[in-house]
């Protein structure tokens, strides 16, 4: 959550901050500020609402300078106004701070700040911070900022900058992710790699508990020991395209990425795809064949969409593979102590690869001296460098907060795993042969899936004023359901549950009147009459029926009051398919209703907090 972006050099630090914060925009958008600092001491600008009103104000009272820290605010501890937004000072306004994550123990520590006269002018656990900072100030800033670290429990990705040290900024980091940007004209400090893009030219990725200080001249890293530490540096242009953060044509970044999906699936198989051994295959899982015939069990982890991702993987692997899986909500495996024996293996899925509670979950596994793998979109992201091994989906950045392409290329990965798992185990050459070459068909069949845009809009308009929508599918297709209804919850702000069809009849259907339509997921394949039955059963009770099902499927049309055509696919791969339409029914029900479709309330795009 939250953005941050600190920038000092020669440049003008103003359109800097304001260029990285809009980059950043997709982590956090309740409040932003900036902070400049020079001779003269701290400035600061804040802002409830978008960096547009940011913005504004700068342009009321400018700010100038080379050398500032800036944030933009997903809210934790006080609600979204100006008076929470960071950064945060100290009283004398020694001291600015911006600060992603959250402080457990400030409640505590406010206390004995406010029973020594300090007054604090916010409702965040941030203020201590810069309160504390300003209490440890010997002279040394590093030092300063290092013990203020000591003091604190929770999470934190900070940038400090002092009027006592005009031109030098100070970052550390515990659980929430950091990196330093190394450019031709200054030295920066921000959350995610993309904020560096245009004036940076290499990154280095700080670790848990290292704090870093760079100045118009240098960088170092050092550990809260103040011993130094030696970092690799990492090429930004080969991490970060400048241009996947730009619209390309589309009105916003949730369309755009929609539509990118084929190419997005392409690049997930390129060069992973071996005919000549009829399998897949993966450069940095780290297990050797043997290993991998030793795997009994898996347990997948994630939260969210990549939560549906891993259960459209249970089925893969069990299906594939033969392998045993569970899937497990991060945040529910993070603190259970599950009996698992030493021939399983924790698969974390995530797109940012920053989310703290996979991450968490993937240092549990680790710990307790469990193989861990990770699907992960960025590269040099937490969970992407404490993994065992793992595999990137090179989907591209994905700025709209409602996962599109992210969600399909982990599905797709997570074919491949299993085509691969399956051919060290069961799968003949010839099933490993017909597997791929459907995989290679996919990208074609999802730009065909995309051609139902103008019936999805159609659809939009007749129920873009429900209150309640029903999502149902089954084997394959019911994590699909699910996934559906997540989007249209997401960014429409409509009550949304998916359901296996099935088990309508065991309670949900008590939901179902003229007002509520069910969207049921019945392309052809092995259960197709087994949900028409289902299907039959919502109408017999007056309630309307969108179908996403096979193009010109007369049986479907004569119950389903709407129908969404998708191209035919192998049951396996149906699942991205058939998120298509659902991706595209939100978007166009969510543009409808006057939503903001890539800043829906009260969410952000990489959940860093607990």
């Amino acid at each position: 959550m939250c953005g941050i972006i600190a920038f000092t050099g020669s440049l003008d630090v103003i359109p800097i901050l304001l260029e990285g914060l809009r980059r950043l925009e997709y982590r956090g958008y309740d409040s932003a500020g900036i902070a400049t600092v020079d001779e003269a001491g701290i400035h600061v600008r804040r802002r409830s609402g978008r960096i547009a009103a940011l913005t504004s104000a700068l342009d009321d009272e400018p700010l100038a300078g080379n050398c500032g820290i800036s944030h933009t605010r997903w809210a934790t501890h006080g609600p979204a106004t100006e008076r929470n937004a960071h950064p945060h000072v100290d009283e004398a306004g020694d001291f600015a701070v911006v600060h992603n994550g959250v402080i457990e123990n400030y409640l505590q520590l406010r206390q004995q700040l406010e029973d020594d006269g300090i007054i604090f002018r916010s409702d965040t656990d941030t203020e201590v911070l810069p309160h504390l900072i300003a209490r440890f100030w010997s002279g040394d800033l590093v030092a300063a900022v290092t013990r203020a670290t000591e003091v604190v429990r929770g999470t934190y990705g900070l940038a400090v900058v002092s009027r006592h040290a005009p031109g030098t900024i100070v970052g550390a980091r515990l659980g929430s992710p950091l990196v330093i940007g190394i450019g031709p004209h200054g030295h920066s400090i921000a959350s995610d790699a993309g904020a560096l893009a245009n004036h940076a030219e290499k990154v280095v990725y700080l670790a848990d508990r290292q704090v870093c200080r760079i100045d118009a001249n240098g960088w170092s890293v050092s550990t809260r020991g103040a011993a130094a530490v030696d970092c690799a540096t990492h090429d930004l242009r080969q991490l970060v395209d400048v241009g996947d953060a730009d619209l390309g044509g589309f009105p916003h970044h949730m369309l755009k990425e929609i539509y990118e999906q084929p190419e997005a699936l392409t690049n997930a198989m390129r060069g992973r795809l071996d005919d000549a051994d009829a399998t897949a295959r993966f450069g940095g899982l780290n297990l050797d064949p043997r290993q991998l015939r030793g795997v009994e069990r898996i347990i997948m982890t994630a939260c969210g969409t990549s939560y549906h991702a891993g259960l459209v993987g249970e089925y893969l692997f069990e299906e594939l593979a033969r392998i045993p899986v569970e899937v497990e909500y991060a945040s529910e495996l993070r603190y259970r102590n599950p009996p698992v024996d030493r021939n399983t293996i924790t698969l974390a899925i995530t797109q940012s690869g920053e989310t703290a509670d996979t991450l968490a979950a993937l240092r549990e596994s680790k710990r307790m001296g469990h193989t861990t793998l990770a699907i992960c979109n960025a590269v040099g992201s937490s969970i992407a460098r404490e993994a065992d091994g793992g595999v990137y989906l090179h989907a591209g950045t994905e700025v709209g907060v409602a996962s599109t392409k992210a969600f399909t290329s982990q599905v797709c990965v997570l074919a491949m795993l299993a085509i691969y798992f399956g051919r060290t185990r069961h799968l003949s050459v010839s099933q490993g042969e017909r597997l791929i070459a459907e995989l290679r068909a996919l990208p074609d069949a999802v730009h065909a899936a995309l051609r139902c845009h103008e019936v999805v809009k159609q659809v939009a308009q007749r129920y873009s004023h429900v209150r309640n929508v029903l999502y149902l599918g089954r084997q394959f297709l019911y994590p699909v359901a699910l996934e559906g209804a997540l989007k249209l919850k997401e960014i429409s702000y409509i009550h949304a549950e998916g359901y296996p069809a099935a088990e309508m009849k065991h309670g949900p259907i008590a939901l179902v009147d003229e007002e509520t339509p069910s969207v049921f997921l019945v392309p052809r394949g092995q259960v197709f009459d087994k949900v028409m039955s289902n299907m039959q059963e919502i109408k017999a009770r007056r309630g309307p029926v969108i179908a996403i099902a096979s193009p010109d499927d007369r049986e479907v049309a004569k119950v389903a009051d709407d129908v969404i055509p998708i191209p035919d696919v192998p049951e396996w791969l149906q699942p991205i398919v058939a998120a298509i339409p659902l991706q595209l029914l939100a978007y166009e029900i969510s543009l409808l209703r006057g939503c903001d479709v890539d800043k829906p309330r009260n969410l952000a795009k990489s959940v860093t907090v607990e």
